[in-house]
């Protein structure tokens, strides 16, 4: 009787169409269905989401590739037709940018960072502590070098232009500014205002590349510089054919406008490679903009940098360093008085091919012992290391492409020769040094970092998850813990031969990057001052083939530093 009541009550409740009330029908039928709904609409809103971030990044993109096509058009311009196009207008040009780029920072900095929600994750892989501190001491640098230039403008006020010094003054402004960004906000992966910040990290990261093109292609400053010196010289990447012995814009007989010269050319590496990572900070957060990071990638053990358990690599790397600059400073002594004679060619080449073949065994050896470790491969999606491994690759062609077109012209001619012997085993090595070592740094890029303690990394992920609730196991489980965790410490805190040797190579393939930069960086290029391929290509070919792989080559040592200083911590 009760069911029939029931039954009548439930057909009292049916609509006009005939269909029960939703308040009536059954609880596992209601929560199924509104399961559904929710999982339809989450996934319309994140492939919604999906669709806007592709659209925001391409027109972001495209308005960087303008802007820089742009920017392209002008300096060429200014180089092979000055009276159409001055420095002046470039300047004008680049300060525009400049200033756009710095209203956007502004903006970033006091409204949009502090916006609720505005940075709920942050990458922890970009911008590492090494890749910072690289970029604040060329940054600082980059400074000093407008104020040098400053000072030598005003010591040349009178045939300077005073706009000069105003463009100069941007630049300052503009480094400091974004300076502070990077250093507070590389991390960030910003949540609102998806579109305006894209934009703004792409005309940034334009105008910084557009800083760097000029700085390499621009030699007018140079030559004024160097006019009074009556000799050839080499500027960064720029070769310059001095002697205008009655210019009327040169330097005056002071002590002040002597420091002004020489502390421009010696910081003028620092700003050609400060505006390289800037760019490349600027990519990564732009690639990061409304990037949602999962827990597990979000939480992860940080190893710190530590010289423990390092000796050889240290020494050799040390010694390797040291001989180079005694042979740097040689060089220059001898092209300041005069040009480098032929012995020094030779020493040169000589410390390059005992050099390079070592890297290469230690490259080789370091890729080995990847293979050999168990830590497993990380997978997880990383907008910074892509970007290392792209930017590893594409500099490593600049000296490849030397390297290549050198062989050749040696070949071509005159292979018995002393120097030719010496300049044709240094190509050949430079390639297999770059390739060898560029195998070395991605396999450990892609490695899972080793936890230095279990229990202090487990306490330190505890307090990352905030309020998570810790999880309580039974005294079985956590005694067979402790003893795994004291067993891991135990191996993993006494560094094993793998990990030894790993951070072995690692150190020392990092000293032997920084002077193998060091060299190239601050003038000394034998590649082009040998003569050997400047006679086979011609002055102009040759020319164009060594400025278009210098700045790369450059730019690639300096980039594999931070990326093997990442490989030795994390092994």
């Amino acid at each position: 009787m009760a069911g029939k009541e029931a039954a009548q009550q439930r057909h009292l409740n049916q609509d006009t169409d005939g269909e029960e009330s939703v308040s009536e029908q059954p609880e596992a039928w209601k929560i199924h269905y509104e399961k559904s709904w929710l999982h339809r609409g989450c996934s319309s809103l994140l492939h919604n989401d999906k669709q806007a971030r592709k659209a925001g990044q391409l027109f972001s993109g495209l308005l960087a590739m303008n802007v820089v096509f742009l920017g392209c058009a002008f300096i060429s311009s200014m180089v092979f037709n000055r009276v159409a196009i001055t420095c002046r207008d470039v300047g004008i040009f680049l300060s525009i940018l400049k200033i756009l780029s710095l209203c956007w920072i502004i903006y970033y900095l006091l409204y949009t960072s502090r916006k609720p929600h505005a940075v709920l994750y942050r990458d922890s892989h970009a911008g590492p502590v090494w890749v910072q501190g690289s970029l604040v001491l060329f940054g600082i640098c980059a400074i000093f070098l407008h104020v040098f230039k400053i000072g030598y403008d005003i010591s040349l006020i009178h045939c300077k232009s005073q706009l000069e010094i105003l463009f100069l003054c941007i630049d300052i402004i503009f480094v400091c500014i974004q300076i502070y960004l990077l250093w507070r906000h590389c991390k960030d992966c910003t949540q609102v205002h998806h579109n305006l910040t894209r934009c703004g990290l792409m005309l940034t990261m334009a105008t910084d590349l557009l800083l760097w093109l000029l700085a390499v292609t621009n030699d007018s400053v140079h030559r004024e510089i160097e006019s009074a010196l009556k000799v050839v010289v080499w500027s960064p990447y720029i070769l310059i054919a001095t002697g205008n012995k009655n210019s009327s814009c040169t330097c005056p007989n002071t002590t002040a406008c002597r420091i002004f010269q020489k502390g421009y050319i010696l910081l003028y590496p620092f700003n050609m490679e400060y505006c390289l990572i800037g760019s490349s900070m600027l990519f990564v957060m732009w690639k990061n903009v409304g990037r949602h990071i999962p827990p597990q990638q979000a939480i992860h053990a940080k190893p710190k940098f530590k010289l423990r358990g390092v000796f050889y690599g240290l020494v050799l790397g040390i010694s390797a360093l040291l001989l180079g600059i005694c042979i740097f400073l040689t060089y220059q002594i001898q092209a300041t008085s005069s040009a480098p004679n032929q012995e020094t060619f030779v020493m040169y080449y000589s410390y390059h091919v005992v050099l390079l073949p070592t890297m290469i065994v230690s490259a080789l050896a370091g890729t080995v012992i990847h293979r050999l470790e168990e830590r497993e491969l990380d997978t997880l999606k990383n907008p910074a290391r892509s970007l290392d491994v792209i930017l590893l690759m594409g500099a490593a062609l600049g000296q490849i492409l030397i390297s290549y077109f050198s062989i050749v012209a040696i070949v071509a001619t005159n292979p018995g020769d002393l120097l030719n012997r010496l300049t044709l085993t240094y190509a050949v090595s430079l390639i297999i040094q770059h390739i060898t070592q560029n195998i070395f740094i991605i396999e450990g890029l892609h490695r899972q970092p080793l936890v230095e303690d279990p229990e202090t990394e487990a306490k330190e992920g505890e307090k990352r998850e905030g309020c998570a609730p810790r999880r309580v196991y039974p005294l079985e489980i956590r005694e067979e813990i402790r003893r795994v965790s004291h067993a891991n410490s135990h191996t993993y805190g006494h560094l094993n031969w793998k990990r030894k040797a790993l951070k072995e190579i690692s150190i020392f393939l990092v000293l032997c990057n920084i002077i193998l930069w060091i060299m190239p960086a601050f003038g000394m290029h034998p590649t082009f001052e040998n003569g050997l391929e400047k006679s086979f290509y011609g002055y102009s070919t040759w020319f164009a083939i060594v400025n278009f792989g210098l700045p790369m080559g450059v730019f690639y040592r300096m980039h594999s530093v931070g990326g093997l200083l990442e490989v030795y911590v994390s092994s």
